[in-house]
């Protein structure tokens, strides 16, 4: 879902209840000020109004962790002029008509790239290059598995271990969910349901090099039986809610690794890493490999 923003308005926690409400506008000549043409809605921001993420900064604050639009103001230095169509991932504050980001955390969109698929970009699919490239050692003709692959991470997941020449299997619980998996590009998809059998009939007894995961909840253990000799589990999640734990003797009969994935907690002290991680996926971006699936788009009123 993204969320176009309206004159002068802003999306803000108060309390117990998302509201739109009139604020100053932001003032940083330090930073990027960026006229906002759309805002994604990503989960963290359904944690973050019930306090269940994180980073939980106190309310009322403005949400909002991506955004695309046009710079209004840039410092000097910055890389960026007045006009510029721009990605950025300010973290908080994008639901709003203008936002300042740090220039770091700001970057060029493609021409041809509208608006909203940029909106959809930062937060799914840095998090993706991280876990993938650099966490879980992605090498061409790797065959991945990847679990809620009908959400924003799944997604993402999908079409960036296919852009770098792997095979994927992606699991999804509905028809509909599916639907949207091979939308996205996976090879193949299956349920939920005996999907380690699946997994093992469809690479003839083999097992997956990597099992993507933000889900966690009871198919852990069988996503380690999924996997191959020296295969990694990439622990991204737990969108199902219970945490698994893990008896390490499983680790020992493949040579598997359990892969922690916490891209917040990375980049935070290395700002520098994000435009290097951009640089990473623009090109695939640019020539539509990278290509979010959007769903509903709604007018900043119903943000809530």
């Amino acid at each position: 879902m993204h969320v176009h923003p309206g004159a002068d308005l802003y999306v803000r926690l108060v309390g117990e209840a998302v509201e739109l409400v009139d604020v100053p506008a932001p003032a940083d000549p330090r930073q990027v000020t960026i006229e906002v043409k759309a805002a994604g809605v990503a989960f963290p921001e359904l944690l973050q109004t019930r306090g269940l993420y994180q980073m939980k900064p106190e309310p009322p604050f403005t949400l909002g962790a991506e955004v695309a639009g046009v710079v209004a103001q840039a410092p000097e230095g910055s890389g960026f002029s007045v006009g510029d169509r721009v990605v950025a991932f300010p973290g908080f504050g994008g639901m709003a008509e203008q936002v300042c980001v740090a220039a770091p955390f700001v970057f060029h969109l493609p021409d041809d790239v509208g608006f909203e698929t940029g909106a959809a970009l930062p937060m799914n699919y840095l998090t993706v290059q991280f876990a993938l490239d650099r966490r879980g050692r992605l090498a061409e003709g790797e065959t991945v598995l990847v679990h809620g692959a009908a959400g924003g991470i799944g997604i993402a997941a999908i079409q960036h271990a296919k852009a770098r020449g792997a095979r994927v299997i992606a699991v999804a619980s509905s028809d509909d969910k599916r639907a949207i998996a091979t939308q996205a590009g996976a090879d193949d998809v299956i349920a939920p349901d005996g999907f380690k059998d699946a997994v093992m009939e469809l690479t003839d007894g083999r097992g997956v090099d990597i099992v993507v995961d933000p889900v966690g909840g009871d198919r852990f253990t069988d996503s380690l039986r999924s996997l191959a000799v020296e295969g990694r589990l990439l622990v991204i999640g737990f969108t199902g809610g219970a945490i698994p734990e893990v008896k390490v003797n499983r680790l020992l009969l493949n040579n598997v690794d359990v892969v922690g994935v916490g891209w917040g907690a990375f980049w935070m002290p290395r700002p520098e890493t994000v435009p290097a991680q951009w640089k990473a996926i623009e090109p695939l971006v640019a020539s539509g490999q990278l290509s979010p699936v959007l769903g509903e788009v709604r007018p900043l009123e119903r943000a809530g």
